[in-house]
């Protein structure tokens, strides 16, 4: 089963309104083991929309028209999707009264345009509207179908989970769920990325039988390969699929996604993947999901027992504010000194005479760092963000300083590109990481 999502509305295109709608309708659909392959958006033009519901009937067995249900003239779902069935609307009595008592209970007057909501294309089934006045639709056409539901979020998600999804599981005949899972990595570019897992890609595309919705395309759950066949979902067991994600500068993120019949079938063969990739990838999978690379250092420092002080120059108190935004945070955390004028550095850290920007004083801020605060560890950063250079260093030259109370102090020079904010971006998370690797290392020592 095949389902794809319109949304519908002008202000969509113009960027006006965020979609948001389509998103959860697509998670939802992922609950329910409905494949969506496609998701698109149409201006409030009936030419156009019926253009676009007849290309999603050609490829898929159900479209999910969300919105353009209002009372209003340029809400004319209804009558494209009439023009796609060809029949005509037809007044529902019955909503129509409903609409006039929820008007009249509230006390309030009712404009005549209130009624266009009323009308339904010809043969269609209504989905009751229990929190507004648009109904919902479900009509046939064929061996397709089209649903239609309001673009209000809240009438949206009870219409899809009270009649859509069920309608849809029912159609299908097949009861199954598609599960994903994130792994969250830093340091390694998307291209490295594929060619580290290139062995995993190509084995579960043999497993899928070779068709190219196992590893091609977004990946997630598309083609034949992906969720169909003897070792999708049945038989040998699912074959989950992987994708890449680009995320700026929070790194990359490896997708697996898997079909199955059950959720625990499907979250089965997501964990046995989950478990190559990470041999293959090793440290570079800092996060799952909504992990954050502040919470897994946080995590770290809690299972050892062990508190951070950090220094900033060029970042200017960004590692603190990504830090301090985990929960908990005052366990482990003991707190940032912004010091961004050199005189600051010497009278707060205790900093010498070496350039600001050197191995020398950012191991000196670290170390001075864990002093003033008290910290079993310290995390300094000094570079040159932008836009000139600084004591003959280049733009994007960062030095990371840390320190231990066991002496083994050390420093990393980082060589960064792009703008100011890139760069003390990058800084951050690029010292964080460190951080975290150096703590992975502790606790396997």
């Amino acid at each position: 089963m095949r389902c794809e999502v319109l949304a519908v509305g002008t202000e969509l295109l113009l960027g006006q309104v965020v979609d948001t709608n389509s998103a959860w309708i697509g998670e939802q659909l992922a609950g329910a083991g409905i494949d969506c392959h496609f998701q698109a958006k149409v201006g409030d033009n009936q030419p156009r929309i019926v253009t676009a519901i007849r290309q999603a009937l050609a490829r898929s067995d159900a479209v999910i028209c969300c919105g353009g249900l209002g009372p209003t003239q340029d809400d004319i779902t209804r009558e494209a999707i009439a023009e796609v069935l060809g029949v005509p609307l037809e007044l529902d009595e019955e909503i129509a009264g409903r609409i006039e008592q929820m008007f009249s209970g509230r006390g309030r007057g009712m404009a005549l345009n209130n009624l266009r909501q009323a009308e339904v294309p010809s043969g269609a089934i209504v989905i009751p509207q229990v929190r507004g006045t648009a109904p919902g639709l479900i009509c046939r056409l064929g061996d397709r179908t089209i649903y239609a539901v309001p673009g209000v979020p809240g009438e949206m998600r009870e219409m899809v989970g009270r009649a859509v999804i069920p309608d849809l599981v029912s159609l299908s005949g097949v009861r199954a769920t598609i599960a994903s899972r994130t792994l969250r990595t830093w340091g390694m570019a998307e291209s490295t990325l594929a060619e580290v897992l290139a062995p995993r890609l190509t084995a579960l595309d043999a497993a899928a039988g070779g068709g190219s919705g196992a590893v091609g395309g977004s990946g997630a759950v598309g083609g034949s390969g992906a969720v169909g066949g003897s070792g999708a979902v049945g038989g040998s067991g699912a074959v989950p699929t992987i994708a890449f994600l680009a995320s700026g500068i929070e790194g990359i993120k490896v997708r697996i996604t898997a079909k199955a019949p059950t959720t625990r079938e499907a979250e089965a063969a997501i964990a046995a993947e989950e478990a190559e990739v990470r041999r293959l990838l090793g440290p570079v999978v800092f996060g799952v999901d909504d992990q954050t690379m502040e919470a897994a250092i946080g995590e770290l420092l809690a299972g050892r027992g062990l508190s951070l002080g950090v220094a900033e120059s060029l970042t200017g108190g960004l590692v603190g504010s990504r830090l301090t935004a985990v929960p908990g945070a005052s366990d482990w955390f003991r707190g940032s000194i912004v010091a961004y004028a050199t005189e600051a550095k010497r009278k707060l850290l205790g900093v010498g005479d070496s350039p600001a920007v050197s191995e020398e004083t950012a191991l000196e801020m670290a170390a001075g760092a864990a002093a003033a605060l008290g910290a079993d560890l310290g995390l300094s950063l000094t570079g040159v963000a932008g836009p000139t250079e600084q004591d003959g260093q280049p733009v994007g030259t960062v030095w990371v300083g840390m320190h231990s109370a066991s002496g083994d102090d050390q420093a990393r020079l980082l060589r960064l590109f792009g703008d100011r904010d890139q760069i003390r971006q990058i800084a951050t998370i690029s010292a964080l990481d460190w951080l975290r690797r150096s703590l992975v290392d502790l606790s396997d020592s």
